[in-house]
């Protein structure tokens, strides 16, 4: 059985949780995974902007396969400063005004660092607007920043450095519990992340051996929609996303065991790469279950969407209430983590992949046979459908 490191795998977590990085402003947190890359001893580039290729290389170059994550979050941004010395603001990424309200927050300013502050609804004093604090309507603009500093006009915010267009991370508030879960905003998908580290230490660690280059990439920009384009090779054919998987009721994820997705919004995932994935959780005994989400896009609709030729499938870990106060198990990210090496390991399926265009020699094949158990042959009388009561 992989030996996943936990102490490290809740180590990392912690970690990167303390590190600010909603959308836009990601720069640190991307320092961090490069410096953590390192410590492993694992070779890695970066994009322009800052999304990262890690690669273990393979006893084969192709077809190279793919591990995927995100290290950016929900944010917002200051859209206007107020007459009364506070700040108006949008979201960064899709989420609800009703988890941003009580929050504590950094303001990144430009030109004078980081000021601390309060995200609050317009009538925030009951001993002020008495029934209204419970009947204004939830939006982002019933929403305002009260910074921690002396300000009480436009003018004193522009006088302090504030600007139209500074970045607000929202604090994470992490708690994690001797019973194994964790409590935090930006589980998503800074979950996804430790378990690929996670899974990384332990591939180092071994033999350090996978059949074909296999990279890990961490990308800066999945909250916005638009993360995994720019940053996959030609050379790879087949890309896991790891992300949150929404435990909520009609849904079948669990804070427990790793949760396959076989479609979200925006359609089914490969076929032949998430049953993979099942056979993986089988051959290795690990805790499973599978889901369809209906309003949810990750880092493998990006690639998609950006012109890439390449299987994709969604690999998460349960979480509950996510893009507000998360909360997730450790056994899931463990679960997962022991997933992601199988696959690192695991052997080449469908050679014929290596090539971008090649004939209908090798192609893969579907099952089209009638199940055994439900198959007729003719000699009896087939049986009576159920009445109805």
């Amino acid at each position: 059985m992989t030996v996943i490191d936990d102490r490290y795998l809740k180590d990392i977590l912690q970690r990167l949780l303390e590190t600010p990085s909603p959308t836009g402003y990601t720069d640190e947190i991307v320092r961090l995974c490069c410096k953590e890359l390192a410590d492993l001893g694992v070779e890695y580039e970066l994009t322009r902007r800052g999304a990262i290729r890690a690669r273990i290389p393979g006893e084969e170059q192709m077809p190279a396969r793919a591990v995927i994550a995100h290290v950016d979050t929900l944010g917002a941004q200051v859209k206007a400063l107020k007459e009364n010395g506070r700040l108006e603001v949008v979201p960064i990424g899709h989420w609800s005004a009703r988890f941003a309200e009580g929050a504590r927050c950094t303001v990144f300013s430009i030109d004078h660092g980081a000021f601390r502050g309060t995200i609050l609804p317009l009538k925030a004093s009951g001993h002020t607007f008495n029934e209204e604090i419970d009947t204004q309507p939830v939006a982002w603009t019933n929403l305002e920043v009260r910074p921690d500093v002396v300000a009480e006009s436009k003018a004193d915010l522009e006088a302090l450095g504030f600007h139209i267009g500074d970045f607000v991370a929202i604090d994470p508030q992490p708690e994690m519990l001797d019973n194994g879960f964790v409590v935090s905003r930006h589980l998503d998908d800074k979950g996804g992340v430790a378990a690929m580290f996670a899974a990384l230490k332990a591939l180092v660690e071994g033999d350090g051996k996978v059949p074909v280059d296999t990279y890990f990439l961490l990308t800066i920009s999945e909250e916005i929609g638009h993360g995994a384009s720019g940053i996959l090779t030609k050379d790879i054919t087949a890309m896991v996303t790891i992300d949150n998987g929404t435990q909520a009721p009609g849904q079948n994820s669990r804070e427990f065991g790793a949760t396959i997705a076989m479609a979200d919004q925006t359609g089914p995932f490969d076929y032949h790469l998430t049953q993979k994935l099942l056979r993986l959780c089988e051959d290795e005994n690990i805790d499973h279950q599978r889901d369809i989400f209906r309003y949810y896009r990750s880092d493998s609709a990006s690639a998609i969407e950006s012109g890439e030729d390449v299987r994709t499938a969604l690999l998460t870990f349960g979480i509950d209430a996510s893009h507000g106060y998360e909360r997730i198990h450790m056994h899931a990210l463990h679960s997962v983590a022991r997933l992601i090496h199988a696959y690192a390991h695991s052997d080449v399926e469908i050679p014929r992949d290596k090539e971008e265009l090649s004939s209908i020699s090798g192609f893969t094949d579907q099952p089209m046979e009638p199940a055994e158990e439900t198959s007729w042959d003719g000699r009896d009388e087939p049986p009576e459908p159920p009445q109805a009561e």
